[in-house]
């Protein structure tokens, strides 16, 4: 298997804050790294030694991408099929188009686990009113539709509590195919990040407890605050999906954990995750600098936890305005809390703009620290 040493040129499908991490990871251990925007904003390109602003679908950036890196990796997964297939026939492509075209459409993510018997919520796919009908029938209620592309922090999705109209649900739903999931009245939610290399061999991070705010992550909690045999299964399951996607580089791994301990996958992210953004300051090895390991080829890092963490969501509506952040004095006060700001013009509505690491001696005085900040930047 090819390694990349320091000095290689790394090139990043994607230019918002995942890229925009993996970057400074990357330069902390000597590697450049060109970042390919696809014309949207993009934070990475200030701290990317060269970028490409231009569309995913555009020839003449596919070439100069190609020309300029030796491997590649991505922040995001949805990208065009094509374009990742373009990229891995030129260089080596970390994870594969197979891998990433799996978690980008939840018809085939759904169908990958059932498939590879890996525990998840009965669902069926539908792609008509009359096709709903008859999976209601089935499903039952309480069910989520979701889409089948593209969708992500409680995006293309609608819960049916029983009694709509097929057609009426269809129609306001415009999609040419969906899922319908039973709804699944979980405890709390986990996820687990894991690394695979070029030789099979992975590495899971700590379990974290996830909670969210208006579908969106609002705070992870690490360790999970579960028994220690629902977080070894969480590993388990974890390894098994990466395995089974023949997956190399890092990826987040979603659960619904039920009342009885049960673990069911949710949802899979082929690659860093914010659910992992902890690792940057509570762990010996990142999840950046543990996804480089991978795509590089170099031996995978510990993932260790070194200290209990909570990491707290910095999103828009925290903001005063458009453009005027709130006081961070209380951070940097804390004393063991970490600030990272992505480098986002403006913060509209529940954007992502950054996030805080609170550090300590167990996970109920990070988590009391994190909700007052919060609290008083939210004005509640």
């Amino acid at each position: 298997m090819d390694t990349f040493a320091p000095g290689t040129v790394i090139g990043i499908i994607g230019g918002g804050q995942l890229g925009r991490m993996f970057c400074m990871a990357a330069r902390r251990m000597g590697y450049r790294t060109v970042v390919w925007t696809g014309g949207l904003e993009a934070p990475a390109i200030v701290v990317a030694d060269q970028a490409i602003d231009l569309p995913f679908d555009d020839p003449a950036a596919l070439a100069d991408f190609v020309s300029r890196v030796t491997v590649a990796t991505v922040e995001f997964e949805n990208i065009p099929r094509a374009t990742l297939d373009a990229v891995a026939a030129a260089i080596p492509l970390h994870p594969s188009p197979d891998a990433l075209a799996t978690c980008q459409n939840r018809e085939r993510e759904k169908t990958f686990l059932r498939t590879h018997g890996i525990p998840c919520a009965p669902f069926e796919v539908v792609a008509s009113a009359d096709e709903l009908a008859a999976a209601l029938t089935r499903i039952g209620t309480p069910a989520v539709l979701k889409t089948a592309d593209f969708g992500y922090d409680g995006k293309g999705q609608r819960k049916l509590t029983g009694g709509e109209d097929p057609a009426e649900v269809w129609r306001d739903f415009q999609g040419a195919r969906a899922v319908l999931e039973a709804f699944i009245p979980f405890e709390l939610e986990l996820s687990v990040m894991v690394a695979r290399d070029a030789h099979g061999r992975t590495a899971c991070f700590d379990p974290a407890e996830n909670r969210h705010r208006h579908h969106i992550l609002d705070v992870s909690i690490v360790p999970a605050r579960v028994p220690a045999a629902v977080a070894g299964e969480a590993r388990r399951i974890a390894i098994q999906v990466a395995s089974a996607l023949e997956y190399r580089g890092i990826m987040g791994v979603e659960f619904f954990m039920l009342p009885d301990g049960t673990l069911l996958v949710n949802e899979m992210a082929p690659r860093p995750h914010n659910s992992g953004h902890h690792t940057i300051d509570a762990c010996a090895t990142s999840q950046f600098e543990q996804q480089l390991r991978a795509v590089c080829g170099l031996p995978l890092g510990s993932t260790r936890l070194l200290a209990p963490a909570v990491m707290l969501n910095l999103l828009g509506d925290m903001w005063i305005d458009e453009t005027t952040a709130p006081d961070w004095t209380p951070v940097f006060a804390d004393g063991e809390a970490y600030l990272h700001l992505y480098g986002k013009r403006h913060a509209i509505g529940r954007r992502k703009m950054g996030h805080a690491n609170f550090i300590g001696p167990d996970t109920t005085d990070c988590l009391a620290r994190a909700e007052a900040l919060k609290a008083r930047w939210l004005g509640t």
